[in-house]
This record gives C-alpha cells, sequence and structure tokens, in this order.
C-alpha cells in the first residue's frame, strides 16, 4: 500500500496545535483517505511542510497512539493501524447498541477534561449567588441564533427546557399543536402535563400550513416543532415553508412557538427558524447533550423576556442555576477549533449511518424513510407492536412509531435511532433481515414466564 508524502498530508493540515493536527488526521482515517497500513511521514517532515516545531507534530502523533489510530516501529516509522474508532473492532452484538433513545456514539464525543480544566481557572467559579447564564456564554449562543434581542437561561438539558417551554405557554386542559413525527417521548410528557395534543402532519419540507391552521383554529395555545427534522421520517424546514407558515401564524398572534433542537452543534447551521419573523413569541430550545454528552448538563432556553422568565419560575420556583463550572465548559467547547472539527466529523459519521442503514433496509425489501438530517429510521411494518416485540427478543430494542404520532397512521412503524449504528454492510443487512423477519411473523415473539 502506497505511503503518503508530507506535502500531500500538509494540504490537509489547516490546524497548528498537537490535538488540531491529530484530530484532522482522524478524520482522514475515518474518511478513508488514510488507511490501514499506509506510513505517516517522519515528524521533521511535516513540521518542515506545515512550519510548527517537531515537538508539535511528535505530540500529535503520540495523541493518535493513544487513541488506537497509528503505532510507531523502530524502524518502520509511524503507520496507520485498525484503530478503535468509530470505524473500527468487530461487532459485539446488539445489547450495546441503542436503536432507542436517539443518544450519542460515546466515541463521536469530545473529552471534556481540557474544557473542564479551563473552566476552573475562569474568575467567578464559587462565587455567592446565581448566574442563571455566565456572559461568555450568552455571547457565544448569540452567535448561533438571529440577531433579535432575547434573553437566556441555561438548564440542565434539552428535555429540561422542552419541558419548562410547555409549561411556560399552556395550563392543564390546553390544546398543544405538534409537528409529527414528534421529538421521542414528548407526547407523554404531555399527556402528564395534562394537555392535549393534536398533530401537523409534514411533507419533505416542513410542516404543512393548511394543517397547522386546522390546529390553531381548533385552539392550539402553542406550536412545538423541530426545524432541523432530529427525528423526523421525511423534512427539513425550507425558507420557503417557513414563509408559507408565515401568514398561519400571523392569523393567531397569541400562539406561541416553540422550536426544539436537540442536536446543537450538530444540526445544520443553514435551516430556517420562525424565529427570524416572530421573535417576540419563539422560545429556543438549544440542547447540547448529542453533541458533548450528557454529564455536560448545560443546554439552553432562548426568547423575550417575559416567556422565558415564565420558564425560570417554572425551574424550582426560580432558585436553580446551573453550575458556573458547567457553563464555562460548554463555553470551551463552543469556541474550540479542534472540538468544531470533531463536531463537523461527528456530523459526516451520523449521515454514513443514516444512509447505510437506508440502503439496508431497502436491499431487505422493506420501505424505510428518514428526515435528511434525521437521527432516526423508520420502517414500514404490518403490525408494529409484534415486530417490536419478537425484535426484542433478539436483543434488538426498538421503538414503535405510534408513540411519536397524534394522527392515527396507515401502517404500522419502527423508529430505530441511527446514531449508534456500525458502519458495517454486513451487520446492517442482518439487522435489516432480523427486521423483515419480524415484519412478516418469522421471528418468535419473546415471551416471559
Amino acid at each position: 500500500m502506497a505511503d503518503i508524502e508530507a506535502e500531500s498530508l500538509a494540504r490537509s493540515l489547516t490546524e497548528r496545535s498537537p490535538a488540531g493536527i491529530a484530530e484532522q488526521v482522524r478524520e482522514l482515517i475515518a474518511a478513508g483517505v488514510l488507511s490501514a497500513g499506509m506510513r505517516l511521514p517522519t515528524v521533521r517532515d511535516v513540521a518542515t511542510e506545515i512550519g510548527v516545531s517537531v515537538g508539535t507534530v511528535a505530540q500529535a502523533w503520540a495523541l493518535l497512539r493513544e487513541g488506537g489510530l497509528v503505532e510507531t516501529r523502530r524502524r518502520g516509522g509511524t503507520r496507520i493501524i485498525e484503530g478503535r474508532g468509530p470505524l473500527a473492532g468487530e461487532f459485539s452484538g446488539w445489547a450495546g447498541v441503542d436503536l432507542l433513545y436517539c443518544s450519542p456514539d460515546p466515541s463521536l464525543l469530545p473529552p471534556l477534561d481540557e474544557p473542564m480544566s479551563k473552566a476552573l481557572k475562569q474568575p467567578g467559579i464559587n462565587a455567592w449567588g446565581r448566574e442563571h447564564m455566565v456572559a461568555d456564554l450568552q455571547r457565544e449562543l448569540q452567535k448561533l441564533l438571529t440577531d433579535q434581542p432575547r434573553e437566556f437561561i441555561t438548564v440542565s438539558s434539552g428535555t429540561e427546557a422542552l419541558w419548562l417551554a410547555t409549561r411556560a405557554v399552556a395550563e392543564s386542559g390546553d390544546l398543544i399543536a405538534v409537528e409529527e413525527p414528534a421529538s421521542p417521548g414528548y407526547l407523554s410528557v404531555l399527556q402528564s402535563m395534562g394537555l392535549r395534543a393534536v398533530g401537523v402532519a409534514v411533507d419533505e419540507h416542513g410542516p404543512l400550513p393548511e394543517r397547522l391552521a386546522e390546529a390553531l383554529e381548533a385552539g392550539a395555545v402553542a406550536f412545538v416543532h423541530s426545524p432541523q427534522g432530529a427525528f423526523s421520517d421525511r423534512h427539513v424546514l425550507t425558507p420557503q415553508r417557513g414563509l408559507a407558515l408565515e401568514g398561519t401564524l400571523q392569523a393567531h398572534p397569541h400562539v406561541v412557538i416553540i422550536e426544539d433542537d436537540p442536536l446543537g452543534p450538530l444540526a445544520p447551521p443553514e435551516v430556517p427558524s420562525l424565529d427570524a419573523l416572530f421573535p417576540e413569541r419563539t422560545l429556543r430550545v438549544l440542547g447540547f447533550e448529542r453533541a458533548f454528552g450528557m454529564d455536560l448538563r448545560t443546554s439552553a432556553l432562548a426568547g423575550p423576556r417575559k416567556l422565558v422568565q415564565a420558564c425560570l419560575r417554572h425551574r424550582s420556583g426560580g432558585v436553580a442555576s446551573n453550575s458556573r463550572l458547567l457553563q464555562h465548559a460548554l463555553v470551551e467547547m463552543l469556541r474550540d477549533p479542534v472540538v468544531s472539527h470533531r463536531i463537523t466529523s461527528a456530523r459526516g459519521h451520523y449521515a454514513i449511518r443514516r444512509g447505510l442503514a437506508l440502503e439496508a433496509f431497502e436491499a431487505a425489501g422493506l420501505p424505510a424513510r428518514a428526515g435528511e438530517h434525521s437521527w432516526a429510521v423508520w420502517v414500514e411494518v404490518p403490525d408494529e407492536r409484534s415486530a417490536a416485540l419478537a425484535l426484542s427478543g433478539q436483543g434488538v430494542v426498538v421503538d414503535v412509531g405510534s408513540g411519536s404520532f397524534v394522527t392515527e397512521l396507515p401502517t404500522g412503524l419502527l423508529r430505530l435511532s441511527a446514531a449508534q449504528l456500525p458502519e458495517d454492510d454486513a451487520v446492517l443487512a442482518d439487522l435489516a433481515q432480523l427486521v423483515s423477519r419480524a415484519a412478516s411473523g418469522a421471528l418468535d415473539e419473546a415471551t416471559f414466564v
């Protein structure tokens, strides 16, 4: 196998820190540009080409060794090996793969040690009193949103933020318009609050204006949707559809818009927001746990002061606040170019997994679909409950689609989380065959004695 020359490798290296160089080489390995057996150039040659010290490149190579991506031999130089990254390793069964909760792949999460270390050195740590959002974090989040005046608070997760936003705008018995399919578990949350739901159907471009109009005319006090289509079976909101929804929402000026963004930095940045049209009545839910992990425990709510303050009052009576330490760690994550590279790489892996899964189901003769950026793959089956039960007996735990729809479905649906799927055609083909057999009744259902 041909080795790579320093000049060629240097063209792909824009970072100049050890961590940045290592991360970009890791991306090249994940993309298949660098493959197992290829020898990397010497540290001296790479250092000369990109204008850094030999020690900087040596540290980058050391990080790659620690990650199990390369090995260095005394006479053979440094070579790419079959690493322990997201593409490597023998598949050990479905018990360790989340197909239910749409949780991220732990191997694609940026490490927290450096951001936490930097956060500990920030002024104000352990100061007495509460800061619902530190100034540095507000500045970073403002860059991610449309240029509108708004208030910000931090909460422990996107799920909590969505709960607070809903609680702040609705009372028991109220009707909530919900884009279908809804985020996993959200319909159950509404039920537990004593709220009613009316579904708003979508097509490939977003919510259908006529369906939203019907829901609002029925008395809905809020409209909950995800412009990025984080778990959608077909859509991402387009600018044209956003404008088409404007007239419908203008006719109902008291309806609050709740925009749920559970993917955070993993979502495509170009997706439009109704916030640009209705800043005075839009609450934005910004989730970071799928990008940075659950233990960062810091997501955000943004919107007009009156609505955000209402959310805050429902959070332990307004006395709860997020740790400044965790807030500053999130700031470091959002500012770090190496983390940004990792997020871009992770987004690519999740897209690959979604695409491979759809291909596998198609090859197995199963109708399957997913939105362009969705973390969920939806598979049509005649009887979703019996299929899901049969699969659970094989250690494959998936969700039934009806739990995400208010409207009765014409066919059964299974929802499979794609984020942790192996990037292995053969393994995914086996999964598709399992689902096919479960759908046809050829798998024995699980029994409990």
